[in-house]
């Protein structure tokens, strides 16, 4: 949306951005905000990252007079919505093999065409506006390729060097703001994009509003941007929190869950006084956690419904489920792909999903491992884990969903210095056999068994995976381990 306003802003275009609140208006379009685009004196209703499904609201569009262009890149049934085009790479018809590509990745293909088109047309020379050099908005489009986690290939790859690039000169006052309330430091990366500046653009509109985010990412001087980015990282603190204490109830559910059952099954776990904006992180955890998936639902008492969002593992399509318990009438609505879903149901018909989702996706995961494979693409000692090594292997990002970052295996490495560090990670040193020292920290590990193993096995020998990355912590020109798993070495 910041992309596309800013461009028709730019072509001499008045436009109106409506975003819908998550908790009050739902994901997509309503026929509430047509009409009030409509009577805002819209004439043309784009519909970005949703409106693939929405048949009945858009048919009410259409005939309220308003021209329909929807850009989406969700699944799609045979019927197309009423609209004058359906930008969709996931269309039943497409045959552009751009399936893989974002609804912000889209909307950047569409900003260039458009612009290329009026080219054509004699559009700038005749309202002496200059051609914009489209390249500016490549920061936003590799965040959300990031962030929504699609695969880092062909195009997309493209797009996230490219907006790398853009963001590491800083010209957009609101991202720079927002890097530098969150404390920023150094190169920006992928990491950084999903894990520091997505979620707290994401905090907005999972416990507030997400215009805030979209005012910050066309603010256009520095004052506004860092009041703006400041409000955002409070607001990203506070969802850390209202997370913290939701993900530690869902946890002990998913146990007693876990035992009661007959065999493995998907987590189904709700609560009254859930906040609606975190049931997706709270269902993510409960899947990395116990390597299943995860539905967390929030109900709300007044109106007798449960809404949330489902998390999948690798060969369990979670977004097949869905749609077919909303076919068979268990769900009222529900949507998703193959790795998240989201839905909403009547309370008294929990159980009853619960246990139609156990059987739907109990051939799939009758044939998968009970914990997830881990694939090492190298072994290493302390001491070979250099800054150079670093360096050479960044130039084969960038790197994330379907172009992962090299794991490497540090086998038999004692541990010093374990300690915990922030309020969820725990620090430490390894020392390989050579006495070479390498920096390792394992994110959100506090109270797991890996964070448990690392400070419990003080100078003991254990295998150790994980990923390098840089350490430019106060001026270091180093390298550090990001942890993924260890085990304790047999002697």
């Amino acid at each position: 949306a910041a992309m596309l306003a800013q461009f028709l802003g730019h072509c001499g275009i008045t436009c109106h951005v409506h975003i819908p609140h998550r908790i009050d208006e739902g994901y997509g379009p309503s026929v509430a905000a047509v009409d009030d685009l409509k009577g805002r004196g819209a004439q043309v209703l784009v519909t970005l990252d949703c409106g693939a499904m929405a048949h009945d609201v858009l048919a009410h569009a259409t005939a309220s007079g308003l021209d329909v262009l929807v850009i989406d890149h969700h699944q799609m049934g045979e019927t197309l919505p009423d609209a004058l085009a359906v930008v969709n790479p996931n269309r039943l018809d497409d045959t552009s093999g751009l399936g893989h590509l974002c609804a912000g990745g889209l909307t950047f293909m569409l900003i260039a065409a458009t612009a290329r088109a009026l080219e054509e047309a004699g559009f700038w020379a005749e309202t002496g506006r200059e051609r914009p050099d489209v390249r500016r908005w490549l920061d936003l489009v590799a965040l959300a390729t990031v962030c929504d986690v699609v695969p880092l290939k062909g195009l997309n790859r493209a797009y996230v060097n490219g907006g790398l690039k853009v963001l590491a000169a800083r010209a957009r006052p609101g991202l720079a703001a927002l890097a530098d309330a969150a404390r920023l430091n150094g190169r920006a990366d992928t990491h950084a994009l999903g894990f520091v500046l997505g979620p707290r653009l994401n905090a907005a509109g999972r416990i507030h509003h997400a215009r805030e985010a979209f005012a910050l990412l066309t603010a256009q001087d520095t004052a506004t941007a860092q009041a703006l980015a400041a409000k955002l990282d409070r607001l990203n603190r506070e969802r850390q929190e209202i997370e913290a204490r939701q993900v530690e109830e869902a946890m002990a559910m998913a146990e007693r869950q876990r035992e009661a059952a007959a065999m493995r099954a998907p987590l189904v776990v709700a609560a009254e006084d859930w906040h609606p904006g975190v049931v997706g992180l709270i269902a993510a955890r409960l899947k990395e956690r116990f390597h299943l998936p995860a539905v967390a639902l929030a109900i709300d008492e007044r109106t007798g419904e449960a809404v949330g969002s489902a998390r999948s593992i690798t060969g369990v399509d979670i977004g097949r489920a869905v749609a077919r318990a909303v076919a068979a009438g268990v769900l009222a609505r529900g949507g998703g792909h193959a790795m998240a879903a989201g839905m909403a149901l009547p309370v008294a018909r929990i159980d009853d999903f619960r246990a139609f989702l156990a059987a739907a996706t109990a051939a799939e995961l009758s044939v998968l491992p009970e914990a997830p494979e881990m694939p090492i693409d190298g072994a290493l000692l302390a001491s070979g884990a250099t800054r150079e090594l670093v360096e050479l292997l960044e130039r084969a990002g960038p790197f994330g969903a379907g172009n992962p970052q090299p794991v490497f295996a540090f086998p038999a490495h004692r541990v010093q210095w374990a300690r915990v560090v922030g309020e969820h990670h725990v620090s430490c040193t390894l020392i390989g056999s050579d006495g070479g020292r390498l920096k390792a920290i394992a994110f959100r590990a506090l109270d797991t068994d890996l964070g448990e193993t690392l400070l419990a096995e003080r100078d003991a020998a254990l295998h150790v995976a994980g990923t390098l990355m840089r350490d430019d912590y106060n001026g270091r020109n180093g390298a550090q381990l990001r942890i993924i798993d260890a085990a304790v070495a047999r002697r």
